[in-house]
């Protein structure tokens, strides 16, 4: 068997170094992967908000008519706040 390094205590005693361990996790990622990934979280964000929205008017009687604790306002909150996730995942997957 070959021989292995053991770490000593002390070094593993102290923490890594976020900085560092996530540029060496960047490494592998190339701009086409980038734009490609972000660019499908900003499609299904902007997908997911006007899909979100045309139902909600499709709907907008019966959810009245339901009496339910979650009517129109926060449906469309919970839309939008759904989408601007996703944008916002988007966005960094091209840029960080």
């Amino acid at each position: 068997m070959a021989k292995d390094k053991v770490p000593t205590v002390g070094t593993l005693d102290k923490p890594e170094n976020l900085q560092e361990l996530l540029k060496q996790d960047r490494g592998d990622d190339c701009m086409p992967c980038r734009v490609v990934g972000g660019s499908a979280f900003l499609g299904l964000a902007a997908y997911s908000y006007y899909s979100g929205q045309r139902e909600l008017e499709k709907n907008e009687a019966r959810i009245r008519a339901s009496k339910s604790m979650f009517g129109l306002r926060s449906r469309r909150l919970g839309i939008a706040a759904t989408s601007l996730g996703l944008a916002w995942l988007g966005v960094w997957r091209m840029f960080y």
